[in-house]
């Protein structure tokens, strides 16, 4: 899975082995890496064989491009090379052993956000690379009224206005947005007072209508996260590579 941080690429991945109900392994860079001289391949095989043992079995590599970055690159160390070796066997055995009967049932999934860094040879072994946009107009609004729910928001609040301003945020922007948002009132009630006055304040007294005024304001203070110049980079790699 292929996109801008903040698109929700780990949480589908989560999501994905709930449905299918497998046993769900999540790996990152600190998990499969050790100081020690053969370790890091060590802990690859244990990995595929715990995998096996609770087949079936979904191991998702978070920040793939950690773990699987370019070989020959200025400064790769030798440990680095032995590991991406191992783990290129290791999945070389999962394509090979697929089409026999009574074999366990292991899917390896996994997420970036830089793909161009991505050694060509674990990119060939990701039969399938897809590409998880920004949200659209109908995703924006709901998100936002999963984010808002529960809270107070006054009568003539627009989703669809509100959404439209949020053009070009990722999931993870329009929850930080909301936040604020939920904030602005409890924040105009208590700017000069002291702790003790911030103490004796009713929660009815800051349990305020959100507004869209209060989104204006949310949204001048949290920025989006990714440029448009961003996009074009992960649509051109997408043209590219991706597989659906």
């Amino acid at each position: 899975m292929v996109g801008p941080p903040g698109t929700g690429k780990t949480m589908l991945a989560k999501a994905v082995a709930t449905e299918c109900g497998t046993t769900f392994f999540n790996v990152s860079s600190s998990t499969m890496t050790s100081k020690y001289r053969g370790e890091s391949e060590k802990l690859v095989r244990l990995l595929f064989e715990m995998a096996k043992i609770h087949s079936p079995s979904t191991i998702f590599i978070d920040e793939v491009d950690s773990l699987c970055s370019l070989r020959g690159s200025e400064g790769e160390h030798e440990a680095s090379r032995r590991f991406k070796a191992e783990l290129l066997i290791h999945m070389d055995g999962l394509n090979s052993s697929s089409d026999e009967e009574n074999t366990p049932s292991i899917m390896v999934l996994a997420a970036t956000n830089h793909p161009w860094d991505i050694d060509d040879a674990f990119r060939r072994r990701f039969e399938k690379r897809i590409y998880l946009p920004l949200p659209n107009d109908e995703s924006r609004i709901t998100l936002l009224k999963l984010c808002l729910e529960g809270v107070n928001l006054d009568d003539s609040f627009d989703y669809r206005f509100v959404a439209n301003k949020l053009r070009g945020y990722t999931g993870s922007d329009i929850a930080n947005v909301c936040r604020d948002a939920a904030m602005m009132g409890m924040r105009r009630k208590i700017v000069g007072q002291t702790p003790d006055q911030i103490k004796n304040i009713k929660r009815a007294d800051i349990d305020l209508p959100v507004t869209v005024q209060d989104f204006d304001e949310a949204i001048e203070r949290c920025r989006k996260t990714v440029t448009s110049q961003d996009i074009e980079k992960y649509q051109s790699w997408i043209d590219e590579f991706g597989s659906f």
